[in-house]
């Protein structure tokens, strides 16, 4: 009786030690897939915080653009980063406006950007949220978010790379007015996949040539340039890029016992 006992106390002892193992591993997975939050900047100070963001001071060399970015054209109003586009001559251009980027300060490999704002619109004026490669060797790009302000309605999402000359990935959605109201433009870029999202529902995807080395953030309004070509006389001025935050995620690595 007491060998029976015995072994009905031990099956009972295997039984539970199994079933804690099931669930430690699906706590555990569970837990290693959320996306944790690992840099942000809510634009809450009286200035823009220069311990996370570099303020460009230069004319745009890229695509023929208009503008000089100058960092009298970056405040923080009411909670937000406003970017002021102007047209007026300031050092040989034609036109200001604002770019901030965090190369050097913060750079990942891998991970979910989120931001919250509002876009500037008007034939000429160029919008974008992108992530440029932290070596500028790697041969990739990827962007968050670009507009054509003659198109408010149209957002694009880009996966840039190198090959045989100059290629690239594009989805496009149409949605509302997004100079009108805030907005959130997203990507999560893990290994093999980038997938792109405007206020929490996914618009685009990509699997072909996924960057692998670190990125850094780069926020910017353009003027002019090869694709969204000059403003005309109906373009106004100014215009206002308003950032409400930028948040950045990662997968959970590492474990924390303290998850029970």
């Amino acid at each position: 009786m007491i060998a029976r006992h015995r072994l009905a106390l031990w099956l009972l002892v295997v039984c539970l030690l199994l079933l804690l193992s099931v669930i430690v591993k699906d706590r555990l997975n569970h837990y290693r897939n959320q996306w944790v939050l690992v840099w942000s900047d809510e634009f809450d100070g009286p200035s823009l915080d220069l311990s996370k963001w570099n303020v460009v001071d230069s004319p745009a060399p890229r695509n023929n653009e208009l503008e000089y970015y100058t960092p009298s054209a970056l405040s923080i109003v009411d909670g937000y980063l406003r970017i002021r586009t102007d047209q007026r001559s300031y050092k040989g251009m034609d036109y200001t406006s604002g770019a901030v980027d965090t190369r050097f300060k913060f750079d990942f490999l891998y991970g979910k950007v989120e931001i919250h704002a509002r876009l500037p619109r008007g034939q000429g004026i160029w919008p974008a949220h992108w992530m440029p490669p932290s070596d500028h060797i790697s041969p990739y790009e990827i962007d968050i978010m670009e507009m054509l302000g003659h198109e408010p309605d149209k957002i694009y999402l880009t996966h840039h790379w190198l090959g045989s000359g100059k290629k690239q990935y594009t989805g496009t959605y149409r949605g509302p007015d997004y100079s009108q109201s805030f907005h959130t433009f997203s990507v999560e870029w893990e290994p093999g996949k980038i997938t792109w999202y405007i206020d929490g529902i996914e618009r685009f995807s990509s699997t072909s040539h996924v960057q692998n080395t670190p990125a850094y953030l780069y926020l910017n309004t353009a003027v002019g340039g090869d694709w969204p070509g000059a403003p005309d006389e109906t373009t106004v001025f100014p215009q206002f890029h308003d950032i409400d935050y930028v948040r950045v995620y990662q997968k959970q690595k590492d474990v924390d016992w303290k998850f029970w």
